[in-house]
């Protein structure tokens, strides 16, 4: 039985506010990408409020970050949501509504089943990769460490 799933810190930074006709297609967009993942196989657990989505959540201090968060059962569920689903034309039109980032934007961490992360775990997880750099306690597709 697994007794870990896997946690996953995902960052953006908008070209424009949210609210922004630049970033229209993207919002449009938030509800039915958001609906596939809840329903794709390995989806646990995603970060959101009450409107659905948690693109108010501000845990970098940055109105223009907009961050994601989500638990899979595997790091293969993932992959396939992530790159052979829907998603992956949001994931190639990025540059149209997000800033190309030099730094670490996406960190996975394994967690205890029926542990979810906070956005400030997320963030820290992912503070603490660009710092130190790929280990047993935060790492990326690249470089991926079996629970």
């Amino acid at each position: 039985m697994n007794t870990q799933h896997l946690a996953q810190i995902n960052i953006a930074r908008l070209i424009a506010p949210i609210d922004d006709p630049l970033i229209a297609d993207f919002v449009r967009q938030l509800d039915d990408i958001n609906a596939l993942a809840e329903s794709s196989p390995g989806f646990v657990w995603r970060l959101k409020e009450e409107s659905g989505n948690a693109t108010n959540i501000d845990v970098f201090d940055d109105p223009l970050m907009i961050v994601n968060m989500s638990v899979w059962e595997s790091i293969e569920d993932l992959k396939n949501f992530a790159y052979k689903s829907a998603h992956v034309q949001v994931f190639r039109d990025r540059a149209r509504w997000f800033e190309k980032m030099d730094v670490a934007h996406m960190a996975l961490w394994w967690v205890p089943v029926g542990v979810f992360p906070t956005a400030e775990e997320g963030r820290d997880r992912l503070l603490y990769l660009r710092e130190h750099g790929e280990s047993e306690r935060v790492f990326t597709f690249r470089s991926l460490v079996n629970s």
